[in-house]
């Protein structure tokens, strides 16, 4: 099905073209059906005169009695012409003649004739074709009529026996009928021709329309090409009503569209901000909690030491130090959150990266029964080592806090399509559902031990790489992945 405007127009084209190629064959059809439609009349009229010219005959030779008549006889030729000549007046473009077997013509007539004087010749062109249709006339004692088309008229011969005294003797009509000449000829050619011109026209005003509309309909396409979606281009007008309609349309809906996306960029810049007041009184309130926590255990030891012995004091100031260097650690780490420290990218093998990743944290994997694998394509990405290893250190030491004893962990890094994705998965039934929609913000975690900071740090170093990080499946397992661009642009 044809479903393009060019496609429609060229199809209409061919129809017109079909339709008049089809009533140019009705036309002609109808021309020669009225032309032999005018033979039909024509053989009948000559049919009559014939017999017209029997009765006159009659008429004469009952004049005759018995008496015998000499053929050679002018007085008898000229009764005979007569007789004739009263037959055929009356009757248009029909000439005839009496026909003898054996003395032939003996009178001819042409009483329409419309040259400058009377005919009285019998026609020496058709003077065979009169001869014979008379001896077959003749022959069968019946009328007889003879056809001879030719391409610009039909001839149209009809003979009958005359009855009486003289033997052998019979009358003769002959008419031409015009098939392609005249009035009716001329109509046909002018008709030919309207149509002809009308086709012609029609096909010059299709192909224009054709080409006009092909040209501005490409002529649009490329203007939206060339800019982006979100900064639709102001198209020209094309001077095609119709066309000016849509033009009119899409600058319209470009310029609510550059309005919209303002509204929106305002609106997001409103809801970032309020994103991060909302995470800053995440943070704020995830830090008091863990400050606040080995302060009071450090003020209830400090307490209990004050009234104790050297020993309960030195066991107190033991185990203040673990609470400072618990709180340094966590200092430690908002401020690598914090801190945005510039990429150094290069390119780098992936199977020796991984490996290196994997290496510190082998005797850990080893003391929960768990195995280290790692599979990478052969290409060398672009992207900050030091940086990615922090990101995948936490994610390796979440995936063998949750791995089951006996399983794998297992850590990949492929090319898809421009970006880098390096996944590590583990057999663990991964995080609550409640948690997941929160996993990457300080401070969200599953563990009871657990900081929260450990995603937050992978989010951050994706987002660097000008990238994402993200739970990707807990069906069989739980993966997480990074998705940076291959190689920056």
């Amino acid at each position: 099905m044809v479903r393009s405007l060019r496609g429609r127009l060229i199809v209409l084209l061919v129809l017109l073209v079909a339709a008049a190629g089809a009533a140019g064959m009705l036309m002609v059809g109808l021309f020669r059906q009225s032309a032999t439609a005018q033979a039909g009349r024509a053989e009948a009229e000559i049919g009559s005169a014939c017999n017209a010219m029997i009765d006159a005959y009659r008429s004469y030779s009952s004049g005759l009695g018995g008496a015998s008549v000499e053929l050679n006889n002018d007085a008898l030729r000229r009764d005979l012409t007569a007789v004739v000549r009263t037959a055929l007046r009356g009757r248009p473009r029909i000439e005839g003649g009496i026909w003898q077997a054996d003395a032939r013509s003996l009178a001819y007539a042409f009483p329409t004739y419309q040259g400058s004087g009377p005919k009285t010749d019998v026609p020496q062109a058709e003077l065979p074709r009169i001869q014979a249709v008379n001896q077959a006339a003749l022959a069968g004692n019946r009328q007889a009529s003879s056809r001879y088309d030719a391409p610009s008229q039909v001839l149209l011969l009809t003979a009958c026996p005359l009855p009486g005294p003289i033997p052998n003797l019979t009358a003769w009509t002959m008419t031409r009928v015009v098939t392609l000449a005249g009035s009716g000829y001329r109509l046909l050619m002018t008709g030919l021709g309207v149509l002809f011109g009308a086709v012609l026209a029609a096909a010059a005003l299709l192909t224009r329309l054709t080409m006009t509309w092909s040209r501005h309909v490409a002529g649009i396409e490329t203007a939206l090409q060339a800019h982006d979606i979100a900064e639709l281009p102001t198209l020209p007008a094309t001077g095609e009503r119709e066309l000016d309609r849509i033009v009119m349309a899409l600058n319209d809906a470009g310029q609510r569209l550059a309005e919209a996306r303002r509204r929106a960029d305002q609106l997001a810049r409103q809801v970032a901000t309020g994103e991060r007041l909302a995470a800053i009184g995440r943070v704020a309130a995830g830090v008091a909690h863990e400050i606040r926590n080995p302060i009071a255990a450090m003020r209830l030891k400090a307490e209990n030491a004050m009234a104790g012995d050297l020993l309960r004091k030195n066991s107190a100031l033991a185990m203040m130090l673990g609470q400072i260097e618990r709180l340094d650690a966590l200092v430690r780490r908002l401020l690598s959150m914090a801190e945005r420290e510039t990429l150094n990218r290069a390119p780098v093998a992936l199977k020796p990266f991984l490996d290196s990743c994997l290496s510190p944290h082998l005797e850990l994997a080893r003391s929960k029964a768990l195995a280290l694998e790692c599979v990478a394509d052969s290409e060398e990405p672009s992207f900050d080592p030091d940086q990615m290893r922090r990101a995948l250190d936490n994610l390796v030491l979440n995936a063998i806090e949750a791995a089951p004893a006996g399983t794998a962990v297992v850590i990949t890094a492929r090319h898809d399509h421009e970006n880098l994705v390096i996944s590590v998965r583990d057999e663990g039934s991964g995080p609550d559902a409640k948690i997941r929609d929160h996993l990457f913000e300080p401070f969200v975690t599953g563990r009871a031990d657990g900081t929260g900071l450990g995603l937050s740090i992978v989010r951050e170093v994706a987002a660097a790489h000008g990238g994402s990080a993200r739970l990707s499946s807990c069906q069989a397992g739980t993966v997480f992945e990074i998705v940076v661009p291959w190689r920056p642009s």
